[in-house]
């Protein structure tokens, strides 16, 4: 768009017979070159050209502020343009005017914006860098030890209204001076740098920095990123984002809880979102929960700020009022968010017990809910789809036999049909459930998994399936018909032949873990194993498995004994697996250890 004539605004502004100039109509013809916006911080400089048709002793220079009172804008006699120092974002008029005809001229509108300010949040570790970045234009922060500025943030746009915009730059080691520059980028992708900035990150106290020692294959090469630790028994921050040295890069505090923090996954709006309340069996063990429990699903920023939760209270209200004949107990293990912007929670509910042998010491058996909660404009959230085990799965079937009937782990969300995946660890089975994107029937569609629906190929049934499983998630980029699973197979439970003995010379050990890779075929009904990792660990809770960008499996083999620590490898493919990345924990357990391109979405650190 040509800019505004601004050539009244800077003539009046300098008089124009103030330099003795003639007011006659002799004709010229001038132009000013570049012709479109610009955008500088202070300090910085465009050069501009013009032309005049009675050669260039006849042109005059001007700049000037557009609002308030005339600053100090430099432009010198060959059109280089200086912007001044600015509190606030300014514009400023840059003009060229004939001498002996002052009515003929150009001009063309120069932004200077104010340099963005750095300021501390509640996370010793996180800075946000808040600027008034041009509308149009979009904006990173880079960020490093030094002015190479090795790290990134994710890109926002301007507001379109022109106002602040506030980045958090997390991702920083503690107690560390670290430099950080916003970028501009504009609409035709030229970049513009804002000052650099300093910030020194302040001091985690050592009981709260997580225990780990990392090694790394000598000349392999890991999938760069992060590792996200989901951590339990450790001391007030059990969110913990590490580079691939085992440096402690963010957390999340939880002070003073009893509640555990499970089922973390990064939002499209860069937050997190989590679900935190007492361990899932506790109203079997201990009895009813107490009162003052954290029991919540909640949204936090990177700087550790609550946006928004329901609680349990609040659901059981909402699903009161929404006519749901449910009581949910306790938010566990999982809470996803669809790309509608809906949240699936994993909750769980009791049944009187009846026809068993725990009912004996058990009055109640528990099952697990998916809860579909669509956020509200007031903060609340209104549950709309409810999916219930009781309703829909053989109360008898008990392969555990125990109170905590189901155990319920892992939802993870089919976009191709918009239907859930449910890990169940007291079934040993991943359930398809029919939600349809909330106008589903409920139904299981199948189950995969020793007794379930699909043929094993490629290995021994029952021997191979997964038993007890974590953290499955898909390994192709389709989610129906032929597709791959990976998903940490803990082991308990497990089933063997008849005629195998475990444990015996020559037979598999009665107790052993894998991560298990599975190429599924819904319509063969086929599960054929494609890798089975075996290290030497069984982890008889908690875990899971993904795939990484570079081919390899990555497993968090969580619970490691004896002294409580988990394993996490970065394993290759192929007969003969290599580990090339193992991070152990120490004296704490990594519920889940997973991969990430880095704490902001779209961004590979």
């Amino acid at each position: 768009m040509p800019p505004k004539d601004y050539s009244l605004v800077v003539l009046c502004l300098f008089a124009l017979c103030t330099f003795g100039c003639s007011t006659s109509d002799i004709p010229v013809a001038v132009s000013l070159s570049p012709q479109t916006s610009t955008i500088l911080f202070p300090g910085q400089s465009v050069a501009f050209t013009a032309t005049d048709s009675l050669g260039d002793e006849d042109l005059d220079w001007y700049a000037a502020a557009l609002t308030g009172a005339i600053s100090s804008a430099r432009i010198d006699s060959s059109g280089t343009f200086t912007a001044p120092p600015v509190t606030q974002n300014t514009n400023f008029a840059v003009a060229i005017a004939s001498r002996k005809n002052p009515k003929e001229s150009a001009t063309v509108m120069v932004t200077v914006l104010a340099p963005g300010k750095v300021n501390a949040t509640s996370n010793p570790q996180v800075a946000i860098y808040t600027l008034t970045p041009a509308p149009g234009t979009s904006v990173y922060v880079q960020f490093g030890t030094d002015t190479s500025y090795r790290l990134k943030t994710w890109t926002q746009p301007a507001p379109a209204d022109g106002g602040p915009l506030s980045i958090f730059v997390a991702g920083m080691l503690a107690q560390t001076e670290y430099h950080m520059q916003a970028v501009l980028v504009a609409t035709d992708g030229t970049q513009l740098f804002d000052v650099d900035h300093t910030f020194t990150t302040q001091v985690i106290p050592p009981a709260q920095v997580p225990l780990v020692t990392v090694t790394t294959t000598a000349g392999a090469t890991p999938q760069p990123g992060i590792e996200m630790l989901d951590l339990v028994g450790t001391s007030g921050r059990p969110l913990a984002a590490l580079d691939l040295s085992g440096n402690l890069l963010w957390s999340y505090s939880m002070p003073n809880s009893s509640s555990i923090l499970q089922g973390v996954h990064l939002l499209s709006n860069g937050h997190f979102l989590m679900a935190i309340g007492p361990v899932s069996s506790a109203s079997i063990v201990n009895g009813p929960i107490p009162d003052a429990t954290t029991n919540v699903v909640r949204e936090i920023d990177l700087a550790g700020n609550t946006i928004r939760e329901e609680s349990l209270d609040a659901l059981n209200a909402s699903l009161s009022s929404a006519g749901f004949n449910l009581t949910a107990i306790t938010f566990h293990h999982d809470v996803i968010a669809l790309p509608n912007g809906h949240w699936i929670a994993l909750l769980n509910t009791e049944q009187p017990c009846n026809g068993r042998a725990v009912c004996s010491s058990n009055p109640n058996i528990l099952g697990d809910v998916l809860i579909d909660l669509v956020p509200q404009p007031d903060g609340k959230f209104l549950p709309v789809w409810v999916w219930n085990s009781f309703d829909h799965l053989d109360v008898t079937r008990t392969p555990m036999s125990v109170a905590d009937w189901t155990h319920s782990n892992a939802i993870v969300y089919s976009p191709d049909d918009g239907n859930l995946l449910l890990s169940m660890r007291h079934q040993n089975w991943i359930l398809k459930i029919d939600y349809n994107n909330g106008q589903g029937t409920g139904n299981v569609l199948w189950r995969l998994g020793y007794q379930g629906d699909f043929t094993l190929v490629g290995g021994t049934d029952p021997t191979d399936w997964f038993y007890a499983q974590h953290g499955h998630s898909f390994a192709t980029a389709n989610t129906t018909g032929k597709f791959a699973l990976v998903v940490m197979d803990n082991g308990n439970d497990r089933v063997f032949s008849p005629d195998v003995t475990c444990g015996a010379g020559g037979a598999p050990p009665c107790l052993y873990s894998s991560a298990l890779l599975l190429q599924i075929d819904e319509d063969a009904m086929t599960a054929t194993i494609d890798r089975q990792y075996l290290p030497s660990d069984f982890s008889a809770w908690g875990g899971n498995a993904q795939l990484l960008a570079n081919g390899n499996l990555e497993a968090d083999f969580n619970a490691g004994a004896p002294g409580g620590f988990s394993d996490i490898l970065e394993a290759t493919p192929g007969t003969t697996p290599e580990v090339i990345w193992h991070l152990r924990t120490s004296a704490q357990n990594a519920y889940r250890g997973f991969r990430m391109p880095s704490l902001y979405p779209g961004v590979q650190w």
